[in-house]
């Protein structure tokens, strides 16, 4: 009945069997129950006529520049691009300034996006090599997603690169284990690639 939607998306277009068709969208209690023709009478109507109607996208990799380099983004202004950009989830990184290798600075990133941020939000927990009974107690942290491995220099001090240090991370770890795949010898040798203030040289020092 309609009567059970407290919203119904009405006139939009959604991608149902790889077409394009026009379909309305009823919602309770966030949760889409119905897709298709549904009559309204006096509940809450969304009209989304000449619209495409997409679910949210959630991006697994986000780095919002919260501590540390707020001039550039924070949590708030980078969530609300998200959103605008039709991403509704964001998994964020922890290599900001100071980084989020332990619980204390975990919880203090938390309390920072606590009621500032207009999507969905997880953050990443980092590895060192030191961090191991850390690691092992990341899986009751709430609003951990996950394990992040930077084998490749980073912040402060994320960076895992030898590679029993990494087979200790990825076995300390409750949570699955993100891994930025570079090699740290490698990227110090090619340094002598880097152009100072030529962006296009990246690709070339820190190559395939």
């Amino acid at each position: 009945m309609s009567s059970s939607f407290n919203l119904i998306i009405k006139n939009g277009k959604c991608f149902i069997d790889g077409q394009l068709k026009t379909a309305d969208i009823g919602i309770s209690n966030e949760i889409v129950k119905k897709i298709g023709n549904i009559e309204t009478s006096n509940q809450k109507v969304l009209d989304a006529t000449n619209l495409i109607v997409l679910p949210g996208i959630i991006d697994t990799q986000v780095h919002f520049r919260e501590p540390g380099s707020t001039d550039v983004e924070d949590l708030e202004s980078g969530s609300k691009a998200a959103v605008l950009g039709g991403v509704t989830s964001v998994f964020e990184m922890p290599n900001t300034n100071p980084t989020t290798p332990n619980q204390t600075e975990f919880n203090k990133k938390l309390n920072l996006a606590k009621n500032r941020m207009f999507s969905n939000y997880a953050f990443y927990f980092g590895a060192t090599p030191q961090n191991m009974d850390d690691l092992k107690k990341a899986d009751k942290l709430e609003g951990c997603c996950g394990v992040k491995l930077f084998a490749g220099s980073s912040t402060g001090n994320l960076l895992v690169k030898d590679e029993k240090d990494i087979e200790k991370v990825i076995s300390n770890s409750s949570k699955i284990v993100s891994i930025h795949s570079e090699d740290e010898d490698i990227l110090n040798l090619r340094k002598k690639f880097i152009k100072k203030g030529d962006f296009s040289s990246n690709p070339l020092w820190r190559n395939e």
